[in-house]
């Protein structure tokens, strides 16, 4: 399986922090998972506000050899159908990188592999991490839905009683890596004990 993430300047690191946790112990076991890395321009800055750290070093610490692909880099194998690449998850999105790709905007690799993922009919999943929402933002989130994206907006579950922050985004990552086919134990499950 191949999965793109895409991280955006939108609040919400947290999640794509622990996402990228679990996704790098199951590529230690699984080496057929392959990982491409995507930031916005405005990632870093609030990775580091929610995060600590400097993310571009915490990713190659955390990562390893997974590459982190820059803005303009349309080489990246995911910025092209042809690659085969199975889904992207963009977390968290900003409203201004949903608005983009709702109207097919590619002027950044995030945005052209978001593009490249609609129009294969491939897995594109979006974490909005936004409040209130406009109705301008709810009309980009629903084109995008008709396009075939899925929204899955940053909105925890408390039916598992989380304990912890950590709990609290788990049951959000969770969800994120059931929608990319990804097995996972990170929450309990609705009707377990």
């Amino acid at each position: 399986m191949k999965i793109v993430v895409g991280i955006t300047g939108a609040s919400g690191a947290p999640y794509a922090k622990r996402l990228l946790s679990v996704l790098a112990e199951r590529r230690r076991v699984d080496p057929a998972l392959e990982l491409g890395l995507c930031l916005s321009p405005t990632a870093p800055e609030v990775w580091a506000l929610e995060c600590g750290g400097d993310l571009r070093q915490q990713l190659r610490e955390q990562m390893g050899d997974i590459p982190l692909w820059g803005q303009r880099d349309y080489r990246a194998p995911f910025a092209s159908g042809s690659a085969g690449w199975d889904a992207m998850v963009i977390v968290p999105c900003s409203m201004g990188t949903a608005a983009r790709i709702a109207h097919g905007i590619s002027d950044s690799l995030l945005t052209r592999a978001a593009d490249v993922m609609l129009k294969e009919r491939r897995k594109l999943v979006l974490v909005p991490r936004e409040t209130p929402l406009s109705v301008i933002h709810l009309e980009n989130l629903t084109t995008l839905a008709r396009a075939g994206a899925t929204i899955l907006p940053a909105m925890p579950s408390f039916y598992s009683n989380p304990r912890s922050m950590d709990d609290v985004v788990d049951s959000v990552v969770s969800r994120i890596l059931d929608h990319v086919g990804i097995g996972n134990d990170l929450m309990r499950r609705w009707g377990t004990t």
